[in-house]
């Protein structure tokens, strides 16, 4: 006989795994160097915290307003979503603390909106601030880092969704569900 769905309660450590790894990616995405790079070169490239040219003449972004918030923004969605791993783990530990669940797809979707924010104004104000457009050196691409970012991202926005929707399967994810069957033998 074949079960309907997944075990829930033997899968219901596959969301931390997945928060663990938007943490792994933020990190990436936050130490990394290759946000910004000139396309047929790798001596001008720039991070969220640096714009280097050719002649290692680095110059600081966070000398900018912009530069500051997308920062602070990326580095908060990160402390929450830290946050939110570690109390996944508290509240998918037993049935008392699933009512944390909603709660931490709060925090999640929260993270998330901060880290979008931030990834769409450092390209605006990245092209506006240093006129890209008009730029004769050739053509600048958003790079690996900057992909790490979107990723963690993406997840976080999944992650939300599901930890939001975790609390109407209690049961299932407790192991206390019914099974149910697609075929049952006469």
């Amino acid at each position: 006989m074949l079960a309907c769905g997944l075990a829930c309660e033997r899968c219901r450590w596959i969301l931390p795994l997945l928060l663990f790894s938007a943490i792994i990616f933020d990190i990436i995405a936050l130490a990394g160097r290759g946000w910004l790079q000139l396309s047929n070169t790798e001596e001008h490239y720039s991070s969220l915290w640096w714009r280097c040219t050719s002649d290692n003449n680095c110059e600081s972004l966070m000398d900018f307003a912009w530069g500051k918030a997308v920062a602070a923004m990326l580095f908060c969605g990160f402390i929450i979503l830290v946050i939110s791993f570690i109390l996944s783990f508290f509240a998918l530990c037993g049935s008392q603390m699933l009512v944390f669940l909603r709660m931490i797809g709060s925090l999640l979707a929260l993270a998330a909106v901060l880290q979008i924010i931030a990834l769409v104004i450092y390209p605006v104000k990245y092209n506006q601030t240093f006129n890209l457009a008009n730029s004769s050196a050739g053509i600048y691409i958003y790079n690996w880092a900057y992909g790490f970012g979107w990723a963690a991202t993406i997840i976080l926005i999944g992650c939300a969704f599901f930890f939001c929707c975790l609390p109407n399967y209690a049961d299932d994810l407790l192991g206390n569900a019914k099974p149910r069957y697609f075929y049952t033998s006469p």
